[in-house]
């Protein structure tokens, strides 16, 4: 097994604030860089998000993680944010990336973080294939969680919401764009390899959004079933087998050859 390293890293966000971020490295020269989005309202150490990174790592794919701008260890406030800040946010992570370390040519997003990288591929021309994870059709998906809240936010333009046994602040530019996002065209005109995972189980988010993005987009594109895992993946079951199908994946689009003498056979 490799063995990790984990480095704490720090960038500017698309709304000015130092955004935390973890680089999870393998062993030895990384065969390939990923960014990895985190679910709404969650954080670069949500379980999920830890997990597969660090799993892939033993693949030889460097990972960063980060917080959304007001969101974890990131500055900000996340009432002032949207879904289009945080597409901002990955296309400034993906400059971090460049300038300091190798552009990153995979992209993995979990939930909204998975509609988040579906969305900002457009932005980072490098990027060869695109992985989500119990991610929605349409970001505004996300809305039903607002409950009776979103018509306050209507009314009085914004409004504290418990999200997850947390409060935030929600205005209404944020409804208003997560509402117009373009997001089946993004999904049809993606031009990158796509990878869907989602369980049929799955309680938040069901598996009619992975029918739909696997149904607008085009091919070079695979779905495979978490069967049995719940939306945030918290079974580390199911985080393994998501990381050890997405390298096998990814090895086809993105992972260089692996070094002789480190892993590989000597004929």
């Amino acid at each position: 097994m490799r063995t990790m390293r984990s480095k704490k890293v720090e960038f500017g966000g698309s709304q000015g604030a130092a955004l935390a971020a973890r680089l999870e490295l393998p062993e030895g020269e990384p065969r390939a860089y990923a960014l990895f989005a985190h679910c709404f309202t969650c954080g670069k150490d949500q379980v999920a998000a830890t997990r597969i990174s660090r799993a892939l790592t033993e693949f030889g794919i460097a990972v960063m993680r980060f917080d959304f701008t007001g969101l974890g260890g990131s500055g900000g406030d996340f009432g002032n944010t949207h879904f289009s800040s945080n597409v901002d946010d990955l296309v400034f992570a993906d400059e971090y990336l460049r300038a300091h370390f190798e552009a990153p040519t995979l992209l993995i997003g979990h939930s909204l973080g998975g509609a988040a990288v579906l969305a900002a591929r457009h932005r980072i021309p490098r990027i060869r294939a695109v992985a989500t994870i119990a991610a929605p059709f349409s970001p505004d998906h996300v809305l039903h969680l607002l409950g009776s809240d979103r018509a306050e936010i209507e009314r009085q333009g914004e409004a504290e919401v418990s999200l997850a046994g947390r409060r935030f602040r929600i205005q209404r530019q944020f409804l208003d764009d997560i509402g117009a996002q373009p997001q089946a065209d993004r999904i049809a005109h993606l031009d990158a390899a796509l990878l869907v995972f989602h369980s049929p189980s799955d309680e938040l988010v069901g598996v009619d959004n992975a029918r739909r993005i696997f149904d607008t987009a085009r091919h070079p594109k695979s779905f495979v079933a978490l069967d049995g895992a719940n939306h945030l993946l918290t079974n580390p079951a199911d985080t393994q087998y998501a990381a050890t199908v997405l390298a096998a994946w990814a090895g086809r689009y993105v992972l260089r050859p692996t070094p002789l003498g480190e892993g590989a056979n000597r004929d």
